[in-house]
């Protein structure tokens, strides 16, 4: 972090004396300013009178998101085809730091990246899940299998139940697919396998957030 804003006249607040002793710890600028500067700035709705500036976040290679961690685990990771919606993009952030994803591969064209509005629905996992941007989902994909790491692919029309794969404690990546049309024909091709989340409702799909996170959590259960 480079300098943080706090907007003037704010009523007094634990939280807000918290990052402010934060900030000044770290030797971080910390200046007070008019709500309209601070809304400007902010680029987001309902801002909520703090606003930090920070250096951009650096994206990783995709073969540092292949390799076992330091402390044994396997590689789980989430591949994103072409998910275009900020809200969406952040909610998958969120839940995926949540569950214990270790990286994040999306897009590099045709796809939402890390804006204002996805860094504050990601409630702070944009800073510790590790990100690599590809020039295609079909080519990564490939690679990914060359690595060793079983691709799964979420699509409601599947015959195969998400809740039968054993995701095990192996190396795995949990594909979804792009708002309304889902995985596109290529990335289906490319995944080892597909599955479907059962559903008993009336509706025929979740949003790709729900079904996304469904999805982190039920492969984080199987790697205990």
């Amino acid at each position: 972090m480079r300098s943080l804003y706090l907007a003037e006249a704010m009523d007094p607040a634990p939280v807000l004396d918290e990052i402010e002793e934060l900030a000044r710890r770290r030797r971080v600028r910390v200046q007070y300013v008019s709500r309209g500067r601070i809304d400007a700035m902010a680029r987001t709705d309902g801002p909520q009178g703090v606003v930090a500036l920070a250096e951009p976040l650096r994206a990783v290679e995709l073969a540092s998101l292949c390799v076992t961690s330091a402390d044994g685990s396997a590689p789980f990771l989430l591949v994103l085809d072409r998910i275009t919606d900020p809200q969406n993009l952040g909610g998958l952030l969120r839940s995926a730091e949540c569950a214990g994803v270790s990286g994040v591969i999306l897009p590099r064209h045709r796809a939402a990246h890390v804006t204002p509005t996805v860094a504050k629905v990601a409630a702070g996992a944009i800073e510790y899940v590790p990100m690599a941007l590809v020039a295609g989902i079909p080519t990564a994909l490939r690679q990914l299998t060359e690595q060793g790491i079983w691709t799964v692919g979420l699509a409601a029309e599947a015959q195969r139940s998400f809740y039968d794969l054993d995701a095990g404690e192996g190396p795995v990546a949990l594909v979804l697919g792009a708002e309304g049309t889902g995985l596109s024909d290529l990335v289906r091709k490319r995944c080892d396998v597909l599955a479907a989340l059962p559903q008993r409702g009336v509706l025929g799909s979740l949003n790709v957030t729900a079904a996304g996170t469904v999805a982190c959590f039920e492969i984080a259960r199987h790697r205990g």
